[in-house]
C-alpha cells in the first residue's frame, strides 16, 4: 500500500508539473498576447473584467496547475526527509503502542528513490539499538518496525529469554543485562486447555542495557521460547548476521515476529529510522463498544515526543 501511494504521488507530481510548465511557458503567454491584441484593437481602454473574458484560463488548468508545488513538496518531504507511519501491532511494546503515529527519518540510512526504494546516496547505517522501519523480507510490500540488535558480522544468541551478542571481530559473547524488573498492566492472550479458550496473562517489564542505550522490553513469564520455529534452522538459537544485513527484534520479546522467525533484513530493505511520536490515539473499545474499531476513544498526549 505504501509503495502504491508513493507511485501515485510521483505520477500526480509529474502530471501536475507538466501542466504547470506548459501553462507557464506556452498557454499563459498565449492568453496574455491575445488580451494585449484585443486591447490594442479597441478604441477605448477595456477594464479588467472585460479583458478576463477574452482569454479566460480554463477551469481544469486553474484547478490543476496550482496543485503542483503542494504535491511536489509532499513528495520531497515524504520521500527524502520524514514519513509518517502508524503502529498497527503490539510487537514493540512498551516502547511503541498500538495507535502511536510516528515520524521516520528517511535520510538516516541513505537517500532512496521514492518508488523502488533504491539507494541513490549513502548517508549512514543502522546502529545497534536503532528502531528501524524496513520492508518485510518475505513480502517487501509490507512495512515492519523493529529494533536493531545484530549488525553485519555479529553472532547473536537468544535462549531462555537471554540475549547475548558477540560483535564482529570479538571473541566473547556479551550477555545483555536486564534490570529493574517490574509488573505491568500489559497483557498477552494465551490459549488454555483443549477448547481454545483464551486467557490474559500479565507481562513483566525489564530495562535492557544494549550498549550505551537503555530501553524497556517485555517478557511473558508464562510463555517459554519456541526455538523450533526459529529460522533459518529450526531449534538453533544462534545466528551469524551476513554482510549487508541486520538482525531485528521486537521489544515485546514473546509477541514479536522478527529475525528469529523469518531471518535477516537486507540493507536494501531499510526505509528509515523511527525518531518521534507525533500523535498517539487510544482505541479502547471498552469505552464504547458501539464505535467502529478505527475511531479513537482518546488522545495520549503524554506519549508525544522522541523515541528511544
Amino acid at each position: 500500500m505504501a509503495n502504491l501511494f508513493s507511485l501515485g504521488l510521483v505520477v500526480a507530481t509529474l502530471i501536475t508539473g507538466i501542466i504547470w510548465l506548459i501553462d507557464k511557458f506556452i498557454w499563459a503567454p498565449q492568453r496574455k498576447r491575445k488580451i494585449e491584441q484585443a486591447q490594442e484593437s479597441a478604441s477605448v481602454k477595456l477594464d479588467k473584467k472585460v479583458l478576463s473574458t477574452i482569454a479566460p484560463k480554463p477551469v481544469w488548468i486553474e484547478n490543476t496547475a496550482p496543485l503542483f508545488p503542494i504535491i511536489a513538496a509532499v513528495l520531497i518531504i515524504r520521500s527524502f526527509v520524514y514519513e509518517p507511519f502508524q503502529i498497527p501491532s503490539g510487537s514493540m511494546m512498551p516502547t511503541l503502542l498500538v495507535g502511536d503515529f510516528i515520524l521516520v527519518e528517511k535520510y538516516a540510512y541513505g537517500i532512496h528513490d521514492p518508488v523502488m526504494n533504491k539507494t541513490m546516496v549513502e548517508t549512514g547505517l543502522p546502529q545497534r539499538g536503532d528502531i528501524v522501519v524496513f520492508k518485510y523480507p518475505p513480502n517487501p510490500s509490507i512495512d515492519y518496525i523493529k529494533r536493531t540488535i545484530g549488525l553485519p558480522g555479529d553472532t547473536i544468541r537468544y535462549e531462555n529469554k537471554h540475549l547475548c551478542i558477540q560483535p564482529k571481530g570479538s571473541s566473547e559473547c556479551q550477555e545483555i543485562a536486564l534490570t529493574d524488573k517490574q509488573k505491568t498492566d500489559f497483557m498477552q492472550q494465551l490459549p488454555i486447555g483443549y477448547n481454545g479458550a483464551m486467557v490474559d496473562t500479565p507481562l513483566t517489564e525489564y530495562k535492557e542495557h544494549l550498549g550505551t542505550l537503555n530501553h524497556e522490553i517485555l517478557h511473558n513469564p508464562m510463555l517459554m521460547d519456541n526455538p523450533q520455529r526459529y529460522q533459518p534452522r529450526a531449534g538453533i538459537t544462534q545466528w551469524v548476521v551476513p554482510e549487508n544485513s541486520y538482525f531485528m527484534m521486537g521489544d515485546n520479546r514473546d509477541n514479536s515476529a522478527d529475525s528469529r522467525y523469518w531471518g535477516f533484513v537486507p540493507k536494501a530493505n531499510l526505509v528509515g529510522k523511527a525518531v518521534a511520536i507525533w500523535i498517539s490515539f487510544e482505541f479502547d473499545r471498552t469505552a464504547d463498544d458501539r464505535l467502529p474499531t478505527w475511531i479513537p476513544t482518546g488522545v495520549r498526549f503524554n506519549r508525544i515526543g522522541s523515541i528511544k
